[in-house]
């Protein structure tokens, strides 16, 4: 666990020298505001190495390391009328070994994730009003992420094809609509993924993504009303068999955004139907869906030196129970980090069978740093259910319910601004009866997971 590659070093060390250069080429700000150019070129590189000890997942290593290399390079070209932009991945994992859970999470090699074309359009139904339209390769961040995401912290990122339209009205309401195909990373099998080999995502009919989100402005205090649907479409390919998820998400949500000195909160439900088969056999039983997923906060922000923010969190998402239905909550393409715990090694609780509440403290001493700290309580929500995103299961339900304490802490630190910036991740789960008595639980301890970044950017 302690041993570092030398590709490791290597990309340390010349990170180091990269700051360094930076840190000395900085020059201070001039008075004079310079005109916008139409070509944008930016990018980054980012090296993690991360660790874990006591696997809380069924099948995987007990204790693992991977060291994952991520590169972006994006452009975009404003023509005036049309904008036109790309954006180009190359995301891969060097010491993974056959009881490494590597997939297209961590690999996906020399990817063209966005080429697209856009159109913006000032005051289209008047004062006030603004519309564009985006086609081709793209990235999607929609409402809070939860369905719809650009992942960041994962080693790979979700990429759309299609079409999205976004309107803005007198008053503030937004809406966001779009039809695309989801990109499937490719390729997907292990020999080819821990040898990141390059081979072409691609897209297809037979997995769609369609919906929107409408954001209404409801009282002076910057509280807002978001109201989502997002039906997904999935069939098999011939080279691919799934579930055939038929899926229909609804969600309201109701927020106001953390502020100083004012108390936020974020309350978001959704309620999905639709139908899935039972398996990935062709021939597998179609089963109806009812799932449902709740996410509450309420928070405080102080304005004191260090700008603390304490929130009470709380997650629900269905579990499958032996009613005949199926209804574990599907989270489509949403991120997790930013509310519930790392992907990684780790990627072991997500929004899929879980009950947990917690308590969450963030700071913000300058704007080098920040950092946050907190606690989450799992419990199932259906103990005949796997637990989360573990696969750890008791499908006669008598290993109890209780997962574990989950304690889980972030701090990030630019050593030069906007330059280069480090970032650790910490989270240590506690298992409980059920991560301990499963008939698959993993015969280890508890949880100890650690990441470290180093990532510069331009």
């Amino acid at each position: 666990m302690s041993r570092l590659s030398a590709s490791w070093i290597a990309s340390l060390t010349a990170l180091a020298a990269y700051g360094a250069g930076a840190a000395a080429a900085q020059t201070p700000p001039t008075a004079a505001k310079e005109e916008s150019p139409p070509l944008k070129v930016s990018g980054s590189f980012r090296v993690r190495h991360e660790t874990i000890d006591g696997q809380a997942r069924a099948g995987f290593n007990s204790s693992d390391e991977l060291i994952n290399l991520r590169t972006r390079i994006a452009a975009e070209y404003d023509a005036g009328v049309l904008r036109f932009g790309g954006e180009l991945y190359d995301s891969r994992a060097y010491h993974a070994d056959a009881g490494t859970p590597l997939s297209t999470n961590e690999v996906n090699s020399l990817e063209l994730v966005q080429a697209y074309v856009a159109a913006d359009f000032d005051q289209p139904w008047g004062p006030g009003t603004k519309a564009s339209v985006q086609a081709g390769r793209f990235t999607l961040n929609l409402g809070a992420r939860r369905l719809v995401a650009a992942d960041d912290f994962r080693n790979t990122t979700n990429g759309y094809t299609g079409i999205k339209l976004d309107g803005q009205w007198a008053g503030g309401v937004t809406a966001t609509g779009i039809y695309v195909l989801p990109q499937i990373r490719r390729p997907d099998n292990f020999v080819s993924l821990s040898d990141n080999e390059v081979e072409l995502d691609r897209e297809t009919k037979a997995l769609q993504l369609f919906g929107g989100l409408v954001t209404i402005p409801v009282s002076p205090d910057k509280a807002a009303l978001q109201v989502s649907y997002f039906g997904l479409d999935e069939r098999d390919q011939s080279d691919i068999a799934t579930r055939d998820r038929d899926l229909d998400t609804f969600g309201l949500r109701y927020f106001r955004e953390p502020a100083a000195d004012t108390f936020d909160f974020d309350i978001e439900a959704f309620a999905q139907t639709g139908s899935v088969s039972a398996s990935t056999v062709p021939a597998a039983a179609s089963l109806d869906v009812s799932a449902q997923y709740l996410h509450a906060e309420a928070g405080y922000r102080w304005t004191s030196a260090w700008k603390p923010r304490i929130a009470f969190e709380y997650e629900y998402a269905s579990g499958d129970e032996t009613s005949g239905e199926y209804n574990r909550f599907d989270t489509l393409f949403g991120m997790r980090r930013a509310e519930i715990a790392p992907a990684g090694l780790y990627n072991s609780v997500g929004r899929a069978n879980i009950n947990s509440p917690g308590i969450r403290l963030e700071v913000e001493p300058s704007p080098a740093w920040d950092a946050f700290i907190g606690w989450k309580a799992l419990w199932l929500a259906s103990d005949t259910d796997a637990f989360s995103t573990t696969g750890v299961r008791d499908v006669t339900g008598s290993s109890g319910n209780f997962a574990g304490n989950q304690i889980d802490a972030r701090v990030r630190y630019w050593l030069v601004p906007q330059t280069l910036r480090l970032e650790t991740n910490l989270v240590y789960l506690a298992k409980g009866d059920f991560l301990k008595s499963a008939p698959n639980a993993p015969p280890s301890s508890n949880s100890f997971y650690a990441a470290f970044d180093i990532t510069a950017s331009f």
